[in-house]
Formats: structure tokens, C-alpha cells, sequence
């Protein structure tokens, strides 16, 4: 069994992944359960369908933090990190697409003085 760790902006999945029949489980529920949207599952199963080990390995997601989408990215990151280590082969096909790159992306924290983090409040001459 591998555990790796993936972020992309606040989001961090932790997973643990060991060969098995392809049973994906987030946060002790099915998949389709927390993701419900086709388009995030289809992201959480992209490295291992580019690879070609879809339903090789049991997959167990812990996700926390940011929203739908970072959860999902940050999971499809620990999963290609966790492809990594089972054979080094499959590295380049998923640096190539961008999966084992951090999205380093947050928000700006709001600074004192102004209205967010950048915007100012609005000037008035008299």
C-alpha cells in the first residue's frame, strides 16, 4: 500500500492506493457519491486512465479544504505521484500532462487599510 499527498491551491488529498479491483472511495463514500459531477470523477480517474491501469488499483481518498474542483486536482496529483512509485515508466507520460505539477495558486490575504486585498476604498476629494 502507497500513501502520498497532493495540494493544488487550499485543497490537500491524502491517499492511500494498493493493487485491487479499481474501487475508488473519497472520504468513506463511493466516487459518484462525492463527486456527483461526471466531469470531477472523470479528473480523479485521468492519470489512471492515461496510464492504463484503470481498475488495477483500490484507490482510498482523504480530501480536505478549498472547493469541488481543487479537491479533485489535488487528488488526481496524489494519485499520479502514487502511479510514480508503483513504475517509474509511467513519469513521463504524466509529467507531459501536467499532473504531477503543483498549482501553487490562493488567495491574497486582505491588507489592512484597503477593502480586499488589492482594492482600495474609493477616493473622495471633498
Amino acid at each position: 500500500m502507497i500513501n502520498k499527498i497532493g495540494r493544488r491551491k487550499t485543497s490537500v488529498a491524502r491517499i492511500y492506493m494498493a493493487p485491487g479491483n479499481g474501487k475508488i472511495t473519497v472520504n468513506d463514500k463511493a466516487i459518484e457519491v462525492y463527486f456527483p459531477f461526471e466531469l470531477h470523477q472523470i479528473v480523479v480517474k485521468q492519470p489512471l486512465t492515461l496510464v492504463g491501469v484503470e481498475g488495477t488499483y483500490d484507490v482510498q481518498i482523504n480530501v480536505d479544504g478549498g472547493g469541488i474542483k481543487g479537491q479533485a486536482e489535488a487528488a488526481r496529483m496524489a494519485i499520479s505521484r502514487a502511479l510514480c512509485e508503483f513504475d517509474e515508466a509511467h513519469r513521463g507520460a504524466l509529467k507531459k500532462e501536467g499532473f504531477l505539477t503543483r498549482d501553487p495558486r490562493m488567495v491574497e490575504r486582505k491588507k489592512p487599510g484597503r477593502r480586499k486585498a488589492r482594492r482600495r476604498f474609493q477616493f473622495s476629494k471633498r
